[in-house]
């Protein structure tokens, strides 16, 4: 199975993705990984590291930093994954210093790999396409490859969820709200 949830900047969309993967891996009997993507890069990025994992430090998770190629990570086939989260990986492929301009392509081929190897694979990803602003090509092909990720993974997603307010809303697919 496959579950996408998504949004905006200190949504709750971490938290909610972490109580829901414990919840179903008790429920299951699985064992329970998480995918840590993000680079300590600065003192920012060392302070959400250290954030996310005092946010779960009572929970069951076995961690894996992977900051870039989760394609080869095996992990039991009972078990569910939380990949946390799709735009820093995207962002670690695409903006590294050997650029992949098939970065999109290649993650997502290896999301679909990792999906095959694990009972219930979630993956969280950030909204941040509502800003209106310009910006340089670099970062706009970021954002269109980010969208074109969120599209693919919804389209098989078994379900999908928007935390906004610290509220997870489930979308239906071919519903209109």
């Amino acid at each position: 199975m496959l579950t996408f949830i998504f949004g905006g900047s200190a949504s709750g969309k971490s938290e909610y993705a972490e109580q829901y993967a414990a919840a179903l891996a008790h429920s299951l009997g699985a064992p329970l990984f998480y995918l840590a993507t993000l680079c300590a890069n600065d003192a920012e990025s060392n302070q959400r590291i250290a954030r996310h994992r005092q946010m779960r430090a009572d929970k069951p998770f076995q961690t894996i930093e992977a900051p870039k190629e989760i394609g080869g990570i095996t992990v039991p086939s009972n078990s569910v994954v939380l990949l946390e989260c799709l735009s820093n990986l995207l962002a670690n492929q695409m903006f590294s210093a050997e650029t992949n301009s098939r970065a999109a392509a290649c993650l997502l081929r290896e999301i679909r790999q990792l999906q095959t190897r694990c009972r219930h694979l979630i993956v969280v990803s950030n909204e941040i396409f509502s800003d209106g602003a310009c910006y340089d090509l670099s970062t706009t092909q970021y954002l269109a490859d980010l969208g074109y990720l969120h599209q693919a993974l919804c389209r098989t997603a078994d379900e999908i969820y928007e935390v906004v307010c610290g509220i997870p809303n489930m979308h239906r697919k071919g519903e209109i709200t």
